[in-house]
């Protein structure tokens, strides 16, 4: 895992300002890691407590926007020019014991990754954005797949994102 400790402030966001976009260009990172999967360069952005996932023709942004509509689609599937694209994200509330263990889960598994970014603000240890990128598929027909946390310590929150990349 490449987890860094981010060097701003945890800013009281809530998951319910979190916006979803495929078309923003790239935003002030306060950490990015580049890794190849697949045959792409996939650039792997913190934004605090949002992401950017460039991949190949998809630039994915799940951050608090302005001047956007505010919410995560549930599920959302584009077709680009030889790439099928789908999202899906889940919110969930949780209890203060299951928060610790879901974050304490979420930093397992972003450690155990070959291609992961992790970041964890400074005042709280709970506060966590974390992205985990992984491959499959064959050298002719590459699929990528990418999980993102994005970790609400104040109100126990955790919003979980899954992409999926493939080639047609």
């Amino acid at each position: 895992m490449h987890a860094v400790s981010l060097q701003a402030p945890y800013l009281d966001t809530a998951a319910d300002q979190l916006c979803f976009s495929l078309d923003l260009a790239e935003r002030p990172a306060l950490a990015e890691r580049e890794v190849l999967l697949g045959g792409l360069t996939v650039r792997l952005r913190l934004l605090g407590a949002s992401h950017q996932v460039f991949a190949g023709p998809v630039r994915e942004t799940v951050a608090c926007l302005p001047r956007a509509v505010r919410g995560l689609p549930a599920r959302h599937r584009r077709q680009l020019v030889g790439w099928t694209y789908e999202f899906a994200a889940t919110t969930e509330r949780l209890d203060p014991a299951g928060f610790d263990t879901r974050v304490a889960g979420i930093l397992d598994r972003a450690g155990a990754a070959e291609h992961s970014l992790c970041g964890v603000f400074p005042g709280s240890p709970q506060a966590v954005t974390a992205v985990v990128a992984e491959e499959s598929g064959t050298p002719s027909r590459a699929r990528l797949a990418w999980h993102t946390w994005h970790t609400y310590p104040q109100d126990g929150q955790i919003v979980s994102t899954h992409t999926r990349l493939e080639a047609r």
